[in-house]
């Protein structure tokens, strides 16, 4: 496959030149999260309708090239899965994104059973994607080149993908659903998790205070060890095996070692300072321990009756109406959203556009479906 590698003030220079007179580009991001402690950006895949380019961010500022491209929203941007890679583009380039088309959007609203990439290449363009390089390091270097390769290939047919799903969209009539999914989509921004470490855990709701103590102990301890050592933090020590330090609290380095899933190399270099963390926590008073955090809540209390057979009876027509339309009932109207309207039961339009998180499109696709007066049995 061709592309050509921008890793150089030179090379950069000659594709912004490029980037003035195009109106759309595909555009891919990979980011070192699953091997690296930072999952900063390591690779941009550009393709325009001539050319493919892999931009090396970590030799080569990409901003200036690509500031007056990603923001004029009469370029058009498309990315597949885009969320993640918006983050990005707007943490480590400080950069918004405009005129975005998402193929995965798109996937959905046509209501595709498979949204990857691949599984969408090979259907409409008989195209198979290689799977080698899915949890590759990208923020080594050099980078070989059929690890550029296979990353080049993740937009040279992403142009042609859009235009072949933008022809069905169009025939059923749901361009504007999926605009209004875009442009909702290009308000993503990074923002910092500030939320207890212990809610990302899996299991961690069902300790007691003192284990739970011990858990963010440990989880303060492996991060440290991740940022020294520019390593995931699950691959320094995994999520389970920290609950089980946590619960069992081992006293010596060979206790610690015995932990399954421990690295006894690990437990024996830095398992020191664990062990003191955990004494500390066996002398913390009670009224010191901390409960596992609630969550955030919209100051409601359990439902009533009437709004849980409310909600039950719009899952049913929200059901109904998804096999209508051909499409999966998440995506049609996420069962959050329809809580909203249980709780809210407005009975006409006006009121149900109002309520949190529904869109104008979902509006439009059920009808007067999830008003009030319908679900009573009254004509709305």
């Amino acid at each position: 496959m061709s592309f050509q590698l921008i890793d150089d003030l030179q090379a950069s220079q000659r594709l912004g030149e490029e980037l003035v007179s195009v109106d759309r580009i595909g555009l891919d991001c990979e980011a070192a999260g699953f091997h690296r402690y930072s999952d900063r950006l390591c690779l941009l895949q550009l393709s325009t309708d001539r050319y493919t380019y892999v931009i090396d961010p970590l030799a080569v500022d990409p901003a200036p090239i690509l500031r007056d491209t990603l923001t004029d929203p009469a370029v058009t941007v498309v990315m597949h899965g885009a969320d993640f890679d918006i983050r990005l583009i707007h943490r480590d380039l400080g950069l918004r994104v405009h005129g975005l088309v998402d193929t995965q959007v798109v996937a959905a609203l046509l209501g595709e059973s498979a949204l990857g990439l691949a599984p969408l290449l090979e259907a409409y363009l008989d195209v198979s994607l290689s799977k080698k390089y899915q949890r590759a390091d990208w923020a080594k270097r050099p980078l070989p080149d059929d690890m550029l390769q296979y990353a080049a290939a993740d937009t040279s047919h992403l142009l042609a993908l859009a235009d072949i799903l933008h022809e069905r969209l169009a025939a059923m009539g749901r361009e504007a659903w999926a605009e209004e999914e875009f442009r909702a989509l290009e308000d993503v921004r990074f923002e910092q998790d500030e939320s207890d470490p212990v809610t990302r855990v899996k299991g961690a709701r069902d300790l007691d205070l003192r284990e739970l103590a011990a858990l963010r102990e440990a989880l303060d301890w492996r991060d440290a060890i991740a940022r020294e050592r520019d390593r995931a933090p699950f691959r320094v020590a995994g999520d389970r095996t920290l609950i089980t330090t946590a619960t069992e609290r081992p006293r010596s380095l060979n206790e610690l070692a015995g932990i399954r899933g421990m690295n006894p190399s690990l437990a024996r270099s830095s398992g020191r300072d664990l062990l003191d963390r955990f004494r500390r926590v066996e002398e913390l008073e009670p009224g010191d321990l901390q409960p596992y955090p609630r969550r955030p809540g919209n100051g409601r209390s359990r439902p009533p009756p009437e709004v849980e057979e409310r909600l039950e009876r719009l899952k049913g027509l929200r059901n109904d109406r998804a096999v209508d339309l051909g499409m999966d009932r998440g995506t049609l109207l996420s069962n959050a959203v329809l809580a909203e309207i249980a709780w809210a039961a407005p009975d006409d339009r006006e009121e149900l556009r109002r309520v949190q998180g529904i869109k104008a499109w979902q509006v439009e696709a059920m009808g007067d479906a999830l008003l009030v007066l319908d679900l009573d049995g009254t004509p709305a």
